[in-house]
């Protein structure tokens, strides 16, 4: 049974397979398969002669990573009685120079893990979303080794990806010693179950890789409420048992038994713990509530920057506000919500919020369970739409975000769109972009460029009131 030898540190299982060809015919292209799929230490045919005496020696071993991309290497057939091998001393050599041929820091622990997209949209939205994947994988602290795509003209099922392709992989997670695959779609618990079987390897999908950044990111008690009621409600469809299998214990007249009783329990443990949240939830969301309606009474002003992903919504609102909210160059740097003064000439204010960025495919569970913080912007008098402008995919990027915005019922509200980052750009197509697009353009990273904003959310805040100069004072909120 090869699964009493499973795939450790070693790149090789520690098992040869020696079999016949009774024709004396070379190695078949199953036998070269089954090398590299099951990583045999050797794959072995012994020709058999018309009078049962044996012929000539097949032999093929795998390859350590190359540039030529070969998997493996096949010998040159030898006669069975001039066939001489030291095999542990070959093995041996073997896996040291696959050691070797990985160029890897052995004190960097991060996961090692190869990018999966499947699908059957057009290779260009494949390698958008693919770079985004990866930008994600970044920030989860992983080491991404390479990227495989595939669109088939019939989606498996039970892979997902087409049987060739997974041997492909296999061998390129072998050579490249990938740890985890992490696909762009969703899979099912069947898909995740097959997979990692036939691989040997850790699967995860989008969803659980955005889940695992929302889990490490949130601070707030809150946030940690929200994320861990979407985990959990990820976590529930996928906890499965052994079928049938269990069902014969205790089983006939008289002894009818439980079946599978852990499976059932913690399905139940999980429930219980759903439900607490949700209640747990709930009265934070009246604590809000009572904020907000603190503030409404105030008649402050409330404005909720919203925007893509690392669009640069927390370093403008450290800009406008002189705060020192959580700024990374990574997607989701910042989850639980912030709110801050902005102070206006005249002895004006406003509450000005970040939320959480907003991402294509956001799993749905972790949209609904976020809807409670996202309730901040339903009492905002103006949403700022933040949009990276160096993106070459910023188009897409807010017919997303005002996507999300009509989904959870906020697209009435006025919105403001401003474009970021435009010290990255052509000063020409910036000019040109903002015209075409009525928006505000501006460098959170340099005040000065702030100017244009700040009178024009006085101008919507305070109509007919005049102009401001550019003197504030930003404090909290709180």
């Amino acid at each position: 049974m090869l699964s009493d030898y499973p795939l450790g540190k070693k790149h090789l299982r520690g098992v040869r397979c020696i079999h016949t060809h009774l024709k004396n015919e070379p190695l078949s292209q199953d036998d070269l398969t089954d090398l590299a799929l099951l990583r045999l230490d050797l794959m072995t045919a012994i020709g058999v002669q018309d009078d049962g005496l044996p012929a000539d020696v097949y032999s093929a071993h795998l390859l350590p990573y190359n540039s030529e991309g070969r998997t493996y290497e096949v010998e040159v057939p030898m006669p069975f009685h001039r066939y001489d091998l030291e095999m542990d001393s070959f093995i041996n050599s073997l896996e040291e120079e696959m050691g070797r041929a990985i160029l890897k820091d052995v004190r960097d622990n991060r996961e090692r893990a190869i990018l999966v997209s499947v699908a059957m949209k057009s290779k260009e939205e494949q390698m958008e979303s693919l770079q985004e994947l990866k930008e994600l994988a970044r920030t989860s602290n992983v080491d991404v080794l390479d990227m495989v795509c595939q669109r088939p003209e019939k989606i498996n099922p039970k892979y997902l990806m087409g049987t060739g392709k997974i041997k492909e992989l296999i061998i390129k997670a072998l050579q490249k010693e990938a740890s985890l695959l992490i696909f762009d779609q969703e899979l099912t618990p069947t898909q995740v179950r097959e997979l990692g079987a036939i691989t040997e390897l850790k699967v995860i999908d989008r969803t659980q890789l955005i889940l695992d950044i929302f889990a490490r990111r949130a601070h707030s008690r809150d946030g940690k409420v929200q994320v861990e009621l979407a985990q959990l409600k990820y976590l529930l469809p996928k906890l499965t048992g052994k079928g049938t299998s269990l069902s014969r214990l205790m089983g006939g007249i008289g002894g009818r038994g439980p079946g599978e009783t852990k499976l059932e329990v913690d399905r139940r443990r999980v429930q219980d713990r759903i439900s607490h949240l949700e209640k747990e939830l709930k009265n934070l969301s009246r604590g809000r509530f009572e904020r907000r309606r603190k503030r409404a009474a105030s008649g402050v002003p409330i404005i909720s920057i919203v925007g893509y992903t690392n669009a640069g919504k927390s370093t403008l609102l450290n800009a406008l506000t002189r705060s020192e909210t959580l700024v990374e160059d990574k997607l989701f740097a910042t989850l639980d919500t912030a709110s801050r003064r902005l102070r206006f000439p005249k002895e004006r204010d406003a509450v000005i919020t970040d939320t959480v960025g907003f991402i294509r495919d956001l799993p749905e569970d972790l949209l609904t369970a976020f809807k409670a913080t996202l309730e901040e912007m339903q009492d905002a008098d103006l949403l700022v739409h933040v949009v990276d402008l160096s993106n070459p995919q910023f188009e897409k990027r807010i017919q997303t975000v005002e996507k999300i915005l009509d989904e959870i019922g906020l697209l009435e509200i006025p919105k403001l769109l401003v474009f970021n980052k435009i010290d990255l750009v052509d000063p020409i197509e910036v000019k040109n972009l903002s015209r075409r697009y009525g928006a505000i353009a501006l460098s959170a990273l340099r005040t000065e460029t702030l100017t244009d904003l700040l009178k024009e959310l006085e101008i919507r805040l305070w109509p007919g009131e005049g102009e401001i100069k550019f003197e504030y004072d930003g404090e909290s909120a709180d």
